[in-house]
């Protein structure tokens, strides 16, 4: 697994609920609110140094023995198996099992882990807790339960559906993401899941977070499949006002793509957990916002008020344009946010932070209330992720499929020309003629000067291509290119919206 360096440390202990039968979301809540209502307290490292200098590769060599597996050999679909405390995860979460005899305490015992080559004295791992979970189920073979989906490291979680390999992933909440006050992380400090019956193909979840600013309950509903969703609700308990409050938000990371290529001698062409944005708006509207490894940090938003949907999107499925075998990136999942009821007045904000290499998460998106989420005030929101290749969401009339920048060839070069190949392709264009006429209605800021635009027809998939060229009036400023198709006065396709950074 790949751990962004931007995931916040730890999780700690707290007592274990007294209450039986029944326990559901109201018991969390309540335990929110008590915790809501004190002072928050930065809770002490009691890991051992040992535990806490490991590095990466260390880490990874400590696993969870199979034959521990939590509910293995019970005729279950479902089976739990859980990381060890250490690394990056420094303060232990506790782990709780529902069944119909109450809530149960599941027992840190370090006999259960196989430490590999780590060779660490048994005072240094004793009583060192959990540091997360996994979700294993028979995803692509019933002879194989695969890991479906993963809780490990502040609110952070990430699930795969059938066919698909980890990639990008979810939190919680994000809190002051891109200001310059610093960012601050939530952390999931204890969970409760449910005890499946022996036929059940969903397991419920549910979720403790604490931080300096607020408190919150959640509840997870996953459903592995050729998509894997996890239905979420959500209940935050101020304890502060918050700046920012990011909800749903998505992390991955993006280092090159068509559009801008690696700034190394790298023989792989693309390398992206995910290539852009996609918006569906209340109005209808379908927004696509290819990512950039920015420069420096660059936050842009879309007002968005009640969503019908946002995701990071893994448009590219070709292995020819990755090339690499050991990370594939075709493979990675798409992220897909479902809203459930009115969420209000609001946007989806865009975070890009600048990385020199894939070991960084650098790309966050989440939906931003425009009421302030304030002290006392507790707000409540459903929503559905769901983790996608096969049946990606996407637009139904067409779409983006690439982005290149580049001019090609000319006779007589213009250099302070910017060039841009746009294709689209998707079922409003499969219907057209050849001969049809499409128009590309496209257009820049004031900060830039449109020199070309041209919309023809890609007889090679039988979509659409946009040829643009356009000029930098400032080039210290940053310019914001749009546009969409038309054919007989009507929009067939998203809308590109592209930011390009100043030089």
């Amino acid at each position: 697994m790949r751990f962004g360096s931007r995931l916040a440390h730890g999780l700690f202990l707290l007592a274990v609920c007294a209450s039986a039968h029944g326990f559901d979301f109201a018991d969390v809540s309540q335990r929110a609110r008590q915790l809501a209502s004190k002072p928050y307290e930065n809770p002490p490292v009691t890991l051992s140094k040992e535990l806490q200098a490991l590095t990466y590769d260390q880490y990874r060599d400590i696993r969870f023995k199979p034959q521990k597996y939590h509910w293995r050999g019970a005729g279950l679909l479902f089976e739990l198996a859980f990381f060890h405390a250490g690394f990056y995860f420094n303060f232990p979460v506790q782990i709780n099992e529902i069944t119909a005899g109450g809530v149960q305490r599941v027992r840190f015992n370090p006999d259960d882990f196989d430490y590999g080559a780590n060779k660490l004295p048994p005072q240094a791992v004793k009583d060192a807790g959990f540091g997360g979970f996994r979700v294993h189920y028979p995803l692509n073979t019933p002879k194989y339960k695969d890991e479906t989906v993963v809780f490990l490291g502040a609110s952070y979680f990430r699930a795969i559906g059938k066919g698909q390999r980890y990639g990008s992933s979810s939190r919680g909440l994000a809190i002051d993401t891109g200001l310059a006050s610093g960012e601050e992380f939530p952390r999931f400090v204890e969970f409760w899941i449910e005890r499946p019956t022996p036929k059940a193909q969903q397991l419920v979840i549910y979720a403790l977070l604490d931080s300096k600013s607020v408190t919150g309950a959640y509840r997870f509903v996953l459903q592995p499949g050729i998509e894997t969703g996890l239905d979420v609700r959500m209940q935050l308990h101020p304890r502060d006002n918050i700046a920012k409050a990011g909800i749903a938000p998505l992390t991955g990371m993006f280092l090159a793509g068509e559009n801008q290529r690696s700034t190394v001698a790298d023989y792989r062409p693309e390398v992206h957990d995910s290539d852009g944005l996609s918006l569906h708006m209340e109005n209808g509207e379908w927004i696509w916002r290819p990512f950039i490894n920015a420069r420096r940090l660059l936050v842009t938003s879309f007002a968005m008020p009640n969503p019908l949907g946002f995701g990071m999107m893994q448009r590219d499925r070709m292995f020819s344009h990755y090339e690499d075998l050991e990370s594939r990136y075709e493979l990675r999942p798409s992220m897909w946010v479902v809203p459930k009821g009115k969420w209000g007045a609001g946007k989806v904000e865009l975070v890009q932070i600048p990385t020199p290499d894939e070991t960084n998460d650098n790309i966050v998106a989440f939906w931003v209330p425009d009421n302030p989420v304030t002290s006392k005030q507790p707000l409540e929101l459903e929503y559905q992720v769901l983790w996608q290749k096969d049946l990606e969401t996407k637009p139904p009339q067409s779409y983006v499929v690439q982005t290149r920048r580049g001019t090609g060839y000319q006779r007589t070069p213009d250099k302070a020309a910017i060039g841009f190949m746009v294709d689209f392709e998707g079922p409003a264009l499969r219907k057209l003629p050849p001969d049809a006429k499409v128009e590309s209605v496209f257009s820049t800021d004031s900060n830039g000067q449109l020199l070309e635009n041209i919309a023809y027809r890609n007889e090679v998939t039988g979509g659409w291509r946009v040829a643009l060229r356009f000029r930098r009036i400032d080039d210290k400023k940053l310019v914001e290119l749009r546009g969409f198709l038309r054919h007989n006065n009507e929009t067939i396709s998203e809308t590109w919206s592209y930011i390009l950074q100043q030089e």
